[in-house]
């Protein structure tokens, strides 16, 4: 609920947001702190448990770092995570708590619970006077000319509310109904082989407080300690045995022999000696074939789906909520609405496009059953365990969590990105904004200190024309970095990259000319 006061309905929101998974409650944030009325509609009456995701990246964190969470996400996560890679007979030890990331406040993997994601961004909303309507299923959506209707089912249809709103964020799913409803394809395919889940308590000799890694001929067993029925949390993979739940929910549960033949296989010499609870999950790989239509928005795992492989979902899914949001609350102001609004598509679409690449990549090598792929992983690997303590130091896992991280996504052809630079060092319209050293007004900071509020944030390097012909808006924020030398201007945008670059050669008038045909595209001018 969108409040004038806490628990009161909006009876006109701007945005309707369907589905409260972390890409709901993300997009719902950074649309309400750029200035829109949301409300958050659920079909489950209480938030879906057990966990899927496990892994918060060093990229979801700084995006969501303006949004005032990123705190609170690290207070219930292990930011000093260790891993063992079991191969074969020899053990490795990984610490991923610093993989010498230098452009990045947060130079770690963090082990968190998807639950404790959801419970932050939750807390966020009602510190706000947002809360999420849950038992309220969105069982039709139609876009318009004028405005998006959205029919909502409350107590199981004993009660049916009719909603107009300028747009509807479709964060609810697979099997979602605002892409069913927006006609929009899902292109793709299924796995043969399907995931493992269980919470479990294990009697053996097993490091406490450790990830453990298996790569075995039959798939890769994980073992988190962050069980929420029990102290380890299992994700295996296996051969699927096809049909069953719908994709990416739980499935029947399997039994305690089940579970033991798994463990054993992977080799670690533990016993089961008590389930909370267990699944398997059916997996597939798809991809929305448009993010939009009309005043209909697909985000998250409504957009597109993959397997569990290299952690992506909650993070991607969060990365498009923080680009869709703000541009869902600034379009009523821009100067080229369809522009704005058409860059979600066009930025975000291509990204999800290399990420599903990724997955399946590394998911055909963690768990494929083709004979190649299994000697591989069951024979070849554990021969090569001697020289892997050379691969898993800081300066060699950096890339390797920068590419997981997305840290390499940039919009540089987006409608959204104005270069007037010159060629050369810095970031350049369209790219994430890296982190580093600065003096600010005279006082010596980081440069995401700087810009972790809502919000257009503009950068004046020292030299620099004051920008006293600027539009008025709360919406922007004006710094001068007196350790940049020169006259550039830059814009970062809500999510953390870079809008708009000018090198200063364009004289006084023409660089804030330009600033402000900018803002005004993208609705911050007034």
């Amino acid at each position: 609920m969108v409040a004038a006061g806490r628990g009161h309905l909006s009876a006109h929101p701007d945005i309707v947001v369907v589905g409260a998974g972390p890409a709901g409650l993300a997009t719902a944030l950074q649309a309400h702190d750029h200035g829109a009325v949301v409300r958050v509609v659920e079909r489950r009456p209480l938030p879906f448990r057990p966990s899927r995701a496990m892994i918060v990246h060093p990229r979801t964190l700084e995006s969501v770092r303006p949004l005032g969470v990123a705190d609170q996400l690290l207070d219930r996560g292990d930011r000093a995570p260790e891993a063992e890679l079991h191969l074969g007979r020899r053990t490795v030890r990984a610490a991923l708590a610093d993989v010498a990331l230098r452009d990045t406040a947060y130079p770690h993997l963090t082990l968190l619970r998807q639950a404790d994601v959801e419970a932050v961004l939750i807390d966020a909303l009602l510190s706000r006077g947002i809360e999420v309507e849950r038992g309220v299923e969105a069982v039709d959506v139609a876009d318009g000319d004028a405005a998006a209707r959205v029919t909502l089912q409350k107590n199981g249809g004993a009660m049916t509310e009719t909603v107009e709103c300028r747009f509807v964020a479709g964060c609810d799913g697979q099997d979602s109904t605002v892409r069913r409803a927006a006609y929009i394809g899902w292109e793709g395919g299924e796995y043969r082989e399907e995931v493992v889940l269980a919470d479990l308590e294990l009697d053996g000799d097993l490091s406490p407080g450790v990830l453990h890694v298996v790569a075995g001929r039959d798939g890769l067993v994980f073992l988190f300690a962050l069980g929420e029925g029990a102290p380890w949390r299992l994700l295996a993979t296996r051969e699927g045995e096809g049909g069953g739940a719908p994709f990416g929910q739980p499935g029947r549960e399997l039994s305690s022999p089940e579970l033991q033949r798994l463990l054993d296989t992977a080799g670690l010499g533990v016993m089961v000696r008590r389930q909370a609870w267990s699944a398997q999950v059916r997996l597939q790989h798809r991809l929305a074939t448009s993010f939009r239509k009309g005043r209909l928005f697909v985000v998250g795992d409504a957009a597109h789906t993959h397997s569990p492989a290299a952690a992506q979902g909650m993070n991607t899914g969060i990365l498009d909520a923080v680009n869709l949001g703000w541009k869902l609350a600034l379009a009523p102001g821009s100067a080229d609405e369809a522009a704005l609004l058409d860059s979600y598509e066009s930025e975000r679409r291509p990204v999800a496009r290399q990420v599903l690449a990724l997955t399946h990549m590394v998911f055909f090598a963690e768990a494929s059953t083709n004979p190649a792929t299994a000697f591989l992983r069951g024979t070849v690997a554990p021969l090569l365990a001697p020289v892997v303590p050379l691969f898993v130091r800081p300066t060699l896992l950096a890339p390797v969590v920068r590419l997981l991280s997305q840290g390499w996504v940039r919009y540089r052809t987006s409608p959204l990105s104005r270069d007037g630079g010159a060629r050369g060092r810095g970031p350049h319209a369209g790219d994430r904004m890296p982190d580093e050293e600065v003096t600010c007004d005279g006082v010596r900071t980081r440069l995401h200190v700087v810009t972790a509020a809502p919000g257009i944030h503009v950068l004046l390097a020292r030299d620099a024309p004051r920008p006293d012909g600027l539009p008025s808006s709360s919406r922007v924020h004006v710094h001068r970095i007196t350790s940049r030398p020169g006259r550039g201007i830059l814009a970062v945008r809500p999510d953390g990259h870079v809008g708009f670059r000018s090198a200063g050669d364009g004289g006084a008038t023409g660089d804030l000319d330009a600033l402000a045909g900018w803002l005004r595209l993208v609705g911050a001018a007034g």
